[in-house]
């Protein structure tokens, strides 16, 4: 066989590889976004250094007309931020809940994400809340005996991308909650601390907080 047909079949050879590689090289996640119910969406083709996710967030006020609950799906690229769950009750009965998780493989995120029922059981642990969407402080505050996994004590800053509008609040909190920088619902900026029971900030881990810097861009 001459060098010219050994060329010529190392190509086809090398062809037909990266073929059969790019065949795998990605898959199908289902992209949408829903609120209170209402979705839009369909798939979108994902490289296999990506994931699917699923998510879900949701508030509850005292008022139902300002309840809200947005579900988003798609392509995540950061595959170590594929679990995150907390949830945070603060002054005035504003109660918040988020849930993250991946998947791999083709439209794997089909299923919806669900929340578990709030605990009502106390636990002993009592907190200083307060709430106030005008300003980033509380001039006073009322005790809140918390419920369920809620056993830390939280300090809330938010922020309105859209409007600049400041929102403050204290309370309850689950463990994950205890230091965030990220943003939910697409254009509220939160920064998150645990406080302890007599309203200093209490010692946590600052090695978690750069990783859940990198939260914000996990939608794509």
């Amino acid at each position: 066989m001459g060098w010219s047909s050994i060329l010529k079949s190392l190509l086809t050879v090398f062809v037909l590889s990266i073929l059969a590689v790019c065949s795998v090289e990605s898959y199908t996640c289902i992209q949408a976004t829903c609120e209170n119910g209402n979705c839009l969406g369909g798939t979108r083709t994902c490289p296999t250094s990506y994931s699917c996710f699923s998510q879900i967030q949701k508030l509850e006020t005292p008022s139902p007309d300002t309840n809200l609950v947005l579900e988003q799906k798609g392509c995540a690229s950061y595959q170590n931020l594929c679990a995150l769950e907390f949830s945070a009750t603060l002054g005035n009965r504003q109660k918040f809940r988020y849930k993250t998780q991946c998947c791999t493989g083709e439209q794997c995120n089909k299923e919806n994400l669900t929340l578990p029922p709030l605990s009502s059981e106390v636990n002993g642990v009592e907190c200083p809340a307060c709430y106030n969407n005008k300003t980033n402080t509380c001039s006073t505050t009322t005790p809140l005996k918390c419920t369920g996994a809620e056993k830390r004590c939280i300090e809330v800053t938010s922020r309105d991308l859209s409007s600049n509008i400041v929102m403050y609040g204290k309370g309850c909190a689950t463990e994950n909650a205890c230091a965030l920088y990220m943003t939910v619902f697409n254009n509220i900026q939160i920064k998150t601390s645990c406080i302890s029971t007599n309203g200093s900030p209490a010692l946590k881990s600052a090695a978690s907080l750069p990783v859940i810097l990198l939260l914000q861009k996990i939608l794509l």
